[in-house]
């Protein structure tokens, strides 16, 4: 069978076991209504919803409201400042990682979530937590962990372990046959099959 198109008349079984790129899941959500923000976990969960109910769901926006007034743009960084339920990321943030850390810092996806679910914590121990990451990382059998969303980076890391003799090109053909076909976007070996 073909893949469906993402319209009005797919179903929700068609849904489910095709993989759809993110701009598709977008494009949907405006076409019909939906709230097209999110992560595809998120637009996946809104559109399975309308295609089983015809309705468009409410969003709760803001489930978890901020307290702190904390400006991490303006105030002044040190070890002992306390992560707060308004942190974020920016260059003034960078400045001081990089100026404690050293030239090499860099924020990466592990570090900025341990950050975001540890309020209360200090810079200091960011900072800490940011030095054992990157220690684990120079360890050639480290292997990082990818969030469930992320298929196809599970797919061609998976593929690339099985088939060392192969290229990244040649996971990423793969990988373009397996997302056209139902069912699982798991790598599978008979995968090497697929024509």
């Amino acid at each position: 069978m073909n893949r469906p198109d993402l319209d009005g008349r797919i179903s929700l079984s068609d849904f489910n076991d095709f993989y759809w790129l993110k701009q598709e899941l977008v494009a949907f959500c405006k076409s019909v209504g939906i709230r097209a923000s999110g992560s595809k976990v998120e637009l996946s969960d809104r559109i399975r919803h309308f295609i089983a109910t015809g309705e468009v769901q409410r969003i709760q926006k803001n489930k978890t409201q901020k307290n702190s007034t904390f400006n991490w743009r303006t105030e002044t960084l040190t070890r002992a400042t306390l992560i707060t339920d308004n942190y974020s990321n920016g260059e003034h943030v960078r400045r001081f990682f990089t100026h404690e850390i050293g030239p090499h810092f860099s924020f990466n996806v592990v570090f900025m979530k341990w950050v975001k679910e540890h309020v209360g914590h200090t810079l200091g121990d960011a900072i800490c937590e940011w030095q054992r990451i990157h220690a684990l990382k120079k360890d050639k059998n480290y292997v990082s962990e990818i969030d469930p969303q992320f298929e196809y980076n599970k797919y061609m890391r998976a593929f690339l372990n099985d088939n060392p003799g192969l290229s990244s090109k040649d996971a990423t053909k793969y990988w373009m046959l397996k997302r056209s076909q139902r069912g699982s976007n798991a790598y599978n070996r008979s995968d090497l099959s697929l024509k």
